[in-house]
């Protein structure tokens, strides 16, 4: 990492619905697998706990919602029975304790989640059309029944997390899941209310923020992610063009949503043609909402197999000239923060040759 700039301005506090975030810098959701039966353990809250006195807002990694279609795995932790929320209270209380804040990110696979899984192994498989992108069947499309369903255990899940504490809620539309299967033309090919045009196969995430909103007041941060990359193809793109891009998010904005976490793969990058904005840009520009951006910050390797990862990663120079051209009013770390809690606070003091590298190693052990 260089000091080519001042960072200052990264240091600015920000509020965020209401909540007072010390600094811009976010911790991301990053799946860990570190709680068996899927309750999060003291463990779990110390790893928290380490990295909030030193970024503003913590989103947690994903957490399956009580839907029996949601996971497929049983030490992803869950957002619901007693045993699990009581681990998420003590995550709450330990952040807190540390000067933090912190969201859970609430998550539904959808079609990425493989039958006969845990926990709940008779569940079928949901998906918008019955299929994955490459075409593989996985059962008949979600009804409507189904997706009254799925809205509903989000607004739990909410719920739960404003009585458990936490600060906010993320929902998670990203990376080929299941809000994000909806969103993008190559998984859903419904004819119903909930496919077609943008704005239809939006409305199912814009279901979930309204009944979210109706639940938990209007005075809760409620955060939702979303991608053009998926998981299994970084060349996938829910939008086309910026007005694409605005006819998806306006029934979200409409829903209630208070910000958008825009998950990019290099965050610096253009996001369409003729157009020097990045997508967190656009998203401000069609919104107006606070955004956060995300995208190799500070991180050397390669992204998931990738041959190599520009230079721009280990610069401040471009991140801060993006944030102070007002594309985005947050910005979320990864993979840093997993080799190195500390990351801005060190970036901060100049402290750079104390800041550990990206190991991916470190994605093996909770520390």
């Amino acid at each position: 990492m260089t000091i080519d700039v001042d960072p200052a301005p990264l240091f600015a506090p920000y509020t965020l619905g209401g909540v007072d975030l010390a600094n811009r810098f976010v911790m991301a959701p990053m799946t860990r697998q570190f709680s068996p039966g899927g309750v999060p353990g003291a463990d779990v809250a110390a790893y928290y706990a380490r990295r909030a006195p030193h970024v503003g807002l913590i989103v947690t990694e994903g957490t399956y919602v009580d839907h029996p279609s949601a996971g497929s795995s049983d030490r992803v932790p869950r957002f619901y029975g007693a045993d699990a929320l009581d681990g998420w209270r003590a995550v709450t209380q330990a952040v807190h304790a540390a000067g933090g804040r912190i969201v859970p990110q609430l998550w539904h696979l959808g079609a990425t989640r493989a039958a006969g899984a845990p926990p709940h192994p008779d569940a079928p498989v949901l998906s918008p059309s019955g299929r994955r992108a490459d075409g593989t069947v996985v059962g008949e499309p979600a009804t409507p029944d189904d997706l009254d369903a799925v809205v509903a255990s989000f607004a739990r899940a909410a719920r739960d997390a404003q009585l458990a504490g936490f600060d906010g809620v993320e929902i998670h539309g990203a990376h080929g899941y299941l809000l994000d299967q909806f969103l993008w033309s190559g998984m859903n090919s419904r004819g119903d209310r909930h496919g077609g045009s943008p704005a239809n196969r939006a409305r199912l995430g814009a279901e979930v923020v309204a009944a979210i909103r109706a639940s938990v007041g209007p005075d809760f941060p409620v955060l939702f992610r979303f991608s053009q990359w998926k998981g299994a193809d970084f060349d996938a793109r829910i939008a086309q063009t910026p007005g694409e891009l605005e006819q998806l998010l306006a029934p979200l904005v409409d829903a209630g949503i208070t910000g958008l976490h825009v998950s990019t793969r290099r965050y610096w990058l253009p996001a369409f043609e003729d157009s020097s904005l990045t997508l967190a840009g656009w998203t401000k520009k069609v919104t107006g909402l606070p955004v956060v951006a995300i995208g190799s910050v500070g991180v050397a390797q390669a992204f998931r197999g990738e041959s190599e990862e520009p230079a721009s990663t280990l610069s401040v120079a471009p991140l801060l000239e993006l944030f102070e051209r007002g594309e985005f009013d947050l910005v979320a770390l990864g993979r840093a923060l997993l080799s190195e809690p500390a990351w801005p606070t060190k970036l901060r003091e100049g402290r750079l040759a104390e800041i550990r590298p990206y190991d991916k190693a470190d994605e093996s052990q909770l520390n």
